[in-house]
């Protein structure tokens, strides 16, 4: 049976033409996120600091786009979110053209801290496409808008690596915000109008995310899930540019980028999550995932001088995390349709605060213990992910 929100959403088909914009925006702005991993060792000798400063900047960037999915992501649910994300789009293109001229680490850092915060417009347009969708397609809609996502991860490290080894690092900031401004105005044509809310407070609507936590043990539970596997994903791709530009590799810029595409995996456990999801074998997939994570940095360590075992490795990391990733969101988007934006933000908030513990920790160990203490981490994170998926089961239920 329709919820209500969707039937009134559903009177403007969601159709493959605007799934696919959805998508390309989603993976667009998220991009945001992604462009320094590659690229640290380039960045750390431009403004002269060392690898521990330089992986700040990714702890950040991830704590301020935690802080935006806070601050911003539910004014989704008072706010109509096509006015929502072309604003944020616009915000993004500038703050990335501010970071382009900046020549101040310090400065840098900052702006970092805030292109993080502008970052969440995919996060504004995935509970709207779950709006949009039919009950019965959701968990299908969501798997092919954040394919978008995941395609965005992946093209951001490849795309930041070549552009950087062509042309510098500063010129990856140029063009994003020129794409970012393009991709507004498109937004601008193509989203929907949406029906008028009921109004909320702004202070009610933020601690209202927060509220849905301490009410609903479902979303706890894949918050905890959402927090692992991203702090787990942090963790590999804060310090693989080191690894990586060090003995016995050394390669370049573009190299290093194109570890990137390996990611590819991720783009078709998402869609297999969306349809498991759809089929209510969700607990299945959780603990497969969480399987394919911890195995990853086993591989990853035992092949830390190989090729072939890091991108092997990097496939199954990606593999497990996004599978999981999109199992979590066809769960808790079923929990509360009228509050999706809400339950989105609280959700991934906790996924980025373990974003930014993952850099910080990862960055610390690998200064510590090289490439070794690094995937000691990411093991520990795959131990924390195993025993509550075979403990917890998942009936979407509040």
């Amino acid at each position: 049976m329709k919820d209500t929100l969707s039937t009134d959403l559903t009177a403007r088909p969601l159709s493959k033409a605007l799934i696919t914009v959805m998508a390309a925006a989603i993976g667009l702005i998220v991009a945001n996120l992604y462009y320094l991993q590659p690229l640290l060792h380039q960045v750390k000798g431009d403004f002269n600091v060392s690898p521990a400063n330089a992986t700040l900047l990714l702890t950040l960037t991830q704590f301020g786009y935690a802080a935006g999915l806070a601050l911003v992501v539910p004014l989704g649910d008072l706010i109509p979110r096509r006015r929502l994300v072309v604003a944020i789009f616009l915000v993004a293109a500038l703050l990335m053209a501010v970071g382009a001229l900046l020549t101040s680490f310090v400065a840098f850092a900052t702006i970092t801290l805030f292109i993080g915060l502008s970052s969440v417009g995919g996060q504004v347009i995935v509970p709207f496409a779950a709006d949009l969708a039919e009950p019965s397609e959701r968990g299908r809609v969501i798997g092919r808008v954040m394919t978008g996502l995941l395609i965005g991860i992946l093209l951001s490290r490849t795309v930041s690596g070549l552009v950087a080894q062509a042309a510098g690092w500063r010129t990856v900031y140029w063009g994003a915000a020129a794409l970012l401004a393009v991709m507004a105005y498109v937004l601008h044509r193509v989203l929907p109008d949406e029906p008028v809310r009921s109004h909320v407070p702004y202070a009610k609507l933020v601690a209202g995310s927060f509220s849905l936590l301490v009410n609903s043990q479902q979303l706890r539970r894949r918050s905890w899930f959402g927090t692992l596997i991203f702090g787990a994903f942090s963790a590999l791709w804060t310090t693989l540019s080191f690894h990586l530009s060090g003995a016995p590799f050394h390669y370049s810029n573009a190299v290093i980028g194109l570890f990137g595409l390996f990611g590819v995996a991720g783009v078709v456990a998402a869609n297999l999550a969306g349809h498991s999801a759809d089929r209510q074998r969700s607990h299945a997939a959780t603990i497969v995932a969480a399987v394919l994570i911890g195995v990853s940095f086993l591989v990853l360590y035992l092949g830390r001088d190989s090729f072939i075992a890091i991108a092997l490795g990097i496939v199954i990391l990606d593999a497990g995390m996004q599978g999981l990733q999109i199992t979590n969101q066809s769960i808790i988007y079923a929990l509360m349709p009228e509050s999706r934006s809400r339950v989105n933000s609280a959700y991934m908030v906790c996924c980025f605060i373990g974003a930014s513990i993952g850099s910080f920790a990862a960055g610390q160990l690998f200064a510590a213990f090289g490439w070794a203490g690094d995937c000691w981490l990411g093991g520990a994170i795959g131990l924390g992910l195993l025993v509550p998926a075979l403990i917890w089961r998942s009936p979407v239920t509040v």
